[in-house]
């Protein structure tokens, strides 16, 4: 899509029938269903997903801690993968997503200091259109070398290094994928993706920080643009606290049906182990008016057994 003029595609792989049940194996090369990038896949993950569109049997109303009225979900199992992107496809994508979807915090208590690991990303099973190719590094990532090597006797011919084992291991608390919220509002759809990153003493407190993935979706035709952000932040020692601004991470992304997706990440800390969020985000269609898109409630909780600090940037 919108290729630039002039330039020609060339032939990556041959296409394999995307996979209706069962799961991708580490090593499978695919190409990103909603945002066209080259990747492979590291490791799978069975996360909980809480889907509002979907209304259950007995579905309530309910009134949470902070008076938020909503529909008891029950989650249901759903396969995620933690994936490498190409690096020469990043600046292609690099207005509709970011693409450091891990962070960590900083090794030393004192600094507030984020690390990020650039072309690394969380992926549903459907996003995934996988290919075969019979390149021996067909993905560019400094990270795939290390954490991959060829086999032409496997299928997919890329097996994983014990540096992938490893690194997985060692910091599963702060890479591992637990709980996808997702709701639709006027054929938007919000997907949420919560991340917790650990503790941090502060001037004899303790501030819990989390990461949290949204991917926006239009699911019409009708181009609209994301102007506001409006949220709620709740957290268990009894504070609620209110944030409005303008678009996300200092953009105002248009969704239209040429490029109906944009996803970002954010952070967010609270003085307590745990609490939650909502909120809506304000679009504007091409007549001038606005409708409001709901942000899914989600959890923000702690891995309180896990005392030491991620360790991403030591191999």
């Amino acid at each position: 899509r919108n290729r630039p003029e002039g330039k020609v595609l060339e032939t990556v792989g041959v296409f394999e029938a995307p996979k209706q049940h069962g799961k991708y194996e580490t090593g499978q090369l695919f190409l990103h269903s909603v945002f066209g990038y080259r990747g492979i896949v590291l490791f799978p993950w069975q996360a909980r997903l809480y889907d509002r569109d979907v209304a259950s049997p007995v579905a309530e109303k309910s009134e949470n801690a902070a008076g938020h009225g909503s529909k008891e979900v029950k989650g249901k199992t759903h396969t995620y993968y933690q994936v490498l992107i190409d690096a020469r496809d990043c600046p292609h994508i690099s207005q509709r997503s970011q693409t450091e979807a891990v962070t960590f915090l900083a090794n030393h208590d004192d600094s507030r200091a984020l690390y990020a690991i650039p072309g690394l990303d969380y992926v549903s099973h459907e996003d995934i259109l996988p290919y075969s190719s019979t390149d021996q590094v067909p993905i560019q990532h400094e990270l795939f070398e290390r954490f991959l090597m060829y086999d032409q006797t496997k299928v997919p011919p890329f097996v994983a290094r014990d540096t992938l084992c490893a690194w997985q291991e060692k910091n599963h608390p702060w890479l591992e994928l637990s709980d996808v919220h997702r709701e639709t509002t006027e054929n938007i759809r919000v997907t949420v993706i919560p991340f917790y990153m650990g503790m941090r003493e502060a001037q004899n407190s303790h501030v819990y920080w989390w990461r949290y993935c949204i991917r926006l979706e239009n699911l019409d035709s009708e181009v609209v643009q994301l102007r506001e952000r409006h949220w709620r932040i709740f957290s268990l020692s009894g504070t609620l606290e209110t944030v409005r601004g303008r678009g996300v991470v200092g953009r105002e992304p248009v969704l239209s049906k040429e490029q109906p997706a944009f996803q970002y990440s954010s952070h967010v800390s609270l003085q307590a182990s745990s609490g939650h969020m909502w909120g809506t985000f304000r679009f504007e269609r091409p007549d001038g008016s606005h409708f409001d898109v709901r942000i899914p409630p989600f959890s923000l909780e702690s891995n309180k057994d896990e005392k030491t600090p991620p360790s991403g940037l030591h191999w």
